[in-house]
């Protein structure tokens, strides 16, 4: 890589034990940031011959723990990389505040990393994945890199803010003029019974690290609450991502504060789906839906029978579009 790209450590054990290991990406020094900022690439070691790898990026308070998912890719033949963002995860420092990210596009630095690091150990087809917040973050960077990644997948995004007009307008106007002297100010929070439902310790089915990923999610705070708001109207307007998009999401959305237990266990209990579905279009020339029945905000950690229909979907559409594009051929 280029000596003006940041450093990219050796590869060390990662907390998901083998065949998992992780980089650590040194990000350029930032008044927002501190003086050492970083991100941290995680990759499956056990690599294939496949010219085809993914990059998962994660939601807001979330990192990388989706091992199983990533196994079903890497049977299907492709390597699997996922970025835990700055401020998140693995990237969490000690003085650091989680999630306190000033602007979205500031993960294009670690973004580009990953991508240089992918494509230096040979492959040459990328698809991009990305999980609510990340799927937001997947559609803008790509709107900006034209020809950068050969296809995008979306599991659930954030397209749009989920709650009355009020929040929708009022409360946008304001974060915004907060953001631009309080940018750290807290202006909302994730509500607990989705984090509740997931985790082993409460009843659930998966394990993970609830330092990194807390019930109640980190802060929301202005500066990224603007950020993000400030990408939905970008999309609002049309953007252009060059490459095939697959945006998958669940078929109903249900209250984040007050689901029934029925509704966490088969319906989006984050984001409102009809945003997914009414903005998907805007994102490029080539989207295809595909809605879940019984699927949950993250489908990859949806019960059986939705996750393996979300499993099976994504990566035969994968394979299918990347076989038939340009760099296709094997």
């Amino acid at each position: 890589m280029p000596d003006d790209v940041p450093r990219l450590s050796p590869p060390v054990a990662d907390v998901l034990g083998e065949p998992w290991v992780q980089r650590r990406i040194a990000l350029a020094p930032s008044p927002d940031y501190g003086a050492e900022p970083e991100a941290v690439l995680v990759h499956h070691r056990e690599t294939t011959t496949s010219r085809r790898a993914v990059l998962y990026l994660h939601g807001f308070t979330d990192y990388f723990f989706q091992t199983a998912h990533a196994e079903r890719w890497a049977a299907a033949g492709f390597d699997f990389y996922a970025l835990d963002l700055r401020l998140s995860g693995r990237a969490i420092g000690e003085r650091s505040r989680p999630g306190d990210v000033r602007d979205l596009r500031h993960h294009d630095e670690e973004i580009g990393v990953a991508l240089a690091a992918i494509r230096a150990d040979g492959h040459e087809q990328i698809l991009l994945l990305g999980h609510s917040t990340g799927g937001l973050i997947a559609v803008s960077w790509a709107d900006r890199h034209p020809g950068e990644v050969d296809a995008i997948v979306l599991n659930s995004p954030w397209f749009d803010h989920n709650g009355p007009w009020v929040e929708r307008v009022v409360l946008t106007a304001l974060i915004r003029v907060i953001a631009r002297w309080l940018p750290s100010v807290v202006v909302g929070h994730l509500e607990p019974p989705y984090g509740r439902y997931l985790h082993a310790s409460t009843g659930g089915t998966w394990d993970y690290d609830l330092g990194w990923k807390p019930f109640e999610g980190f802060p929301a705070r202005a500066g990224m609450s603007a950020s993000v708001r400030n990408e939905h109207a970008r999309l609002a307007h049309g953007l252009a991502v060059d490459v095939p998009v697959l945006l998958c999401c669940s078929t109903r959305s249900a209250s984040p504060s007050s689901p029934t237990a029925e509704e966490l266990r088969t319906a989006d209990c984050v984001l409102d789906v009809r945003h997914m579905v009414e903005r998907a279009p805007l994102v490029g020339p080539d989207v295809t839906i595909v809605q879940v029945d019984g699927g949950i905000h993250d489908l990859a950690l949806s019960p059986q029978p939705a996750r393996d229909a979300y499993e099976q979907a994504v990566i035969d559409w994968a394979t299918a579009r990347l076989a038939a594009s340009p760099t296709g051929a094997a």
